[in-house]
C-alpha cells in the first residue's frame, strides 16, 4: 500500500508549482518564505539550444501540479558542471536545494546532508528499481542515492568494414584473440583505426575498467576495497600494450585519443571496433551506418558483466521537507515519467517498470542489447568519497601503461598507492 505522505504537512506548503529553468539565469515565483521544494538538475541535451531537458521537467512539473495542488516545487535546469557549481555554492551557504540530480553523491552523504531513501521514497518505488543501479547508489550499506539516468559500455562494429575485410558481420569477436584476430585483418583490408583505443585523460578510466573487467579484475575488490594492481589488471593492460597498441591496431598514441575522436571516426567509417554507449548508437543510426553491438570480447569469452554508469537523484535533509521532497520523487519515478525521460534522453531506464516497456517497444528494438545486460552491469566506485580525487589519478595516468615500453605493474601500483591513502585521508 501507497504511503499517505501528506498527514502533518506544514501549511505553508499550500500554494501553487513554479516551474522556472534557470540555466541561463531568471527567477521564477517561489515564494521567498522557504516553503518551495528547490530542486537542481543536469541538462541532459546534446546540441546547443536543445532544451529537451527543460520541456521534460516542465511537462513534468505541470502534471504534479495536478496530483499535489498544495505543493509548490522550482526546478533550474543547468549543464553538468555549473548544476555541480550551484549545489555546492548552495550547501556553502547552509541553504542546499531540497533535492538535486548531479553525477555524484558520496561527499554529501559522507557529510551526513543527505536523506537515506526509505525516508522519502515509498515502498513500492523503492522496490522497482533496478537493483545493480539502486545498490551503486549506496554508502557504507545504506542507500542515499537514486539512480536517474543510465548507459552502458557495449563493443561497437562497422559491419560493411568486416565484410570488406572478409570478416562475417553477423559474429563479432567473443574474446581477445578473436578481437586481434579481427582487428588485423581490418588494418590489413586498409581500416585507419582497426580497433579504437581511447587512454586520453578524459576516457582512461572508463575505457581500462571495461576492459579489466573482461579478465576478471576492476577497480576494486572484495569488501569495496580498491584493488588496481592485481595479476588480472596488469595482464589486461599487458596484452592492450603488446597485442593491440604495440601491433599498429590502434591510433599512433591512445594515451592521447579521446571517445569523441573515436566516435566521429566510427560514424565515418574509419574505425572498425570500439567501445561506446548510447550515444554512439544513436549518432551511428542517424549517420546511417551499418553497425552491430555485442558484449566487450573477455579473455576467454564475452565479458560476463559491463561497465555501467548513471546520474545520481537525492534529497538533502531539510527540516520537514521529507514528505513534500518524497511526493515529487515518487511523481519523477513513476512509469510514464520516467519512460518519457529515457525514450526522449536515450538513456537506458533504471527502473524495472520502465525498463520492460522499453524492452517491448518495437522502436527500441537496437536497445535491448543494453537492457539485458544492464542487472549485470558493475560501477565506477561513486560510493567511495576518496573516487573524485582517485578516478582524476587513473585517468590521468593509466594511459601510459599501455603504450610501447610502458609498466603496466608500476603504473597500477602507483595507482594502488594513491588510491590507498586517499581512502585512509577519510576515514581519519
Amino acid at each position: 500500500m501507497r504511503r499517505r505522505r501528506f498527514l502533518g504537512l506544514a501549511s505553508g506548503l499550500a500554494g501553487s508549482i513554479a516551474w522556472t529553468a534557470t540555466g541561463c539565469g531568471g527567477s521564477g515565483t517561489a515564494r521567498s518564505d522557504g516553503s518551495t521544494l528547490k530542486v537542481i538538475v543536469t541538462d541532459h541535451g546534446d546540441a546547443e539550444g536543445d532544451d529537451v531537458t527543460r520541456e521534460y521537467w516542465d511537462g513534468l512539473v505541470d502534471s504534479f501540479r495536478e496530483e499535489h495542488p498544495d505543493i509548490e516545487v522550482e526546478v533550474s535546469v543547468h549543464p553538468a558542471r555549473v548544476a555541480e557549481q550551484k549545489v555546492a555554492e548552495a550547501v556553502g551557504k547552509g541553504e542546499p536545494p531540497d533535492i538535486a540530480q548531479l553525477g555524484s553523491f558520496a561527499g554529501h552523504a559522507a557529510a551526513g546532508r543527505l536523506h537515506p531513501v526509505n525516508e522519502v521514497l515509498s515502498i513500492p518505488v523503492q522496490a522497482d528499481f533496478v537493483p545493480a543501479l539502486a545498490s551503486a547508489g549506496e554508502l557504507r550499506h545504506v542507500q542515499y542515492a537514486l539512480p536517474f539516468a543510465a548507459n552502458l559500455q557495449l563493443l561497437f562494429y562497422n559491419k560493411e568494414l568486416f565484410a570488406a575485410a572478409g570478416l562475417d558481420p553477423d559474429r563479432p569477436p567473443r574474446t581477445w584473440e578473436e578481437l586481434r584476430g579481427a582487428a588485423v585483418a581490418l588494418r590489413d583490408s586498409g581500416v585507419d583505426v582497426p580497433y579504437g583505443l581511447a587512454f586520453g585523460a578524459r576516457d582512461a578510466h572508463t575505457e581500462a575498467m571495461a576492459w579489466m573487467l573482461g579478465n576478471g579484475g576492476g577497480f576494486t575488490g572484495e569488501g569495496g576495497l580498491y584493488a588496481l594492481a592485481t595479476s588480472e589488471n596488469v595482464q589486461t593492460l599487458t596484452w592492450l600494450r603488446d597485442e593491440l597498441v604495440g601491433r599498429g591496431l590502434t591510433t599512433a598514441d591512445p594515451s592521447l585519443t579521446s571517445r569523441r575522436a573515436l566516435s566521429d571516426m566510427f560514424v565515418e567509417g574509419k574505425v572498425g571496433m570500439l567501445t561506446g554507449s548510447l550515444s554512439l548508437m544513436r549518432r551511428a543510426e542517424d549517420g546511417k551506418l551499418d553497425h552491430g553491438t555485442a558484449p566487450l570480447p573477455g579473455r576467454r569469452g564475452p565479458s560476463r558483466t559491463s561497465l555501467g554508469s548513471a546520474q545520481w537523484m537525492f534529497a538533502f535533509r531539510r527540516e520537514g521537507n521529507h514528505e513534500a521532497v518524497g511526493a515529487f520523487l515518487d511523481h519523477v519515478y513513476a512509469e510514464e515519467h520516467h519512460y518519457r525521460f529515457a525514450d526522449r534522453h536515450t538513456t537506458l531506464p533504471v527502473t524495472v517498470s520502465a525498463t520492460e516497456r522499453m524492452r517491448g517497444d518495437a522502436r527500441h528494438k537496437r536497445v535491448r542489447p543494453f537492457l539485458n545486460r544492464l542487472g549485470a552491469a558493475e560501477f565506477h566506485p561513486w560510493h567511495k568519497v576518496s573516487w573524485a580525487v582517485v578516478g582524476e589519478e587513473i585517468r590521468e595516468n593509466i594511459g601510459r601503461a599501455v603504450l610501447p615500453g610502458g609498466d603496466p605493474a608500476s603504473v597500477l601500483d602507483a595507482l594502488q598507492r594513491t588510491a590507498e591513502k586517499e581512502e585512509a585521508a577519510r576515514e581519519r
